[in-house]
């Protein structure tokens, strides 16, 4: 289940909620039970083999990376 960010405007606290992607609009309160927050955007690192081109590197498209250029 995906985790949510927010941060209450009133005491300033930064907590995380766990719910549906359906849900992900709903409002949240804080653990100290103020109504007044807002939900972070969070970066989401993705790294990996799998974002590396295959073949370690080189050309990828277009005109000069793609070897169409003389």
């Amino acid at each position: 289940m995906p985790r949510y960010e927010y941060r209450c405007r009133v005491c300033g606290s930064t907590f995380e909620v766990s719910r549906p992607m359906a849900e992900s609009a709903a409002p949240a309160s804080c653990p100290s039970g103020h109504e007044d927050t807002v939900k972070l955007l969070s970066a989401v690192a993705v790294g990996g083999a799998a974002s590396a081109p295959a073949g370690g590197g080189g050309g990828g498209g277009g005109c000069c990376g793609g070897g169409c250029c003389g």
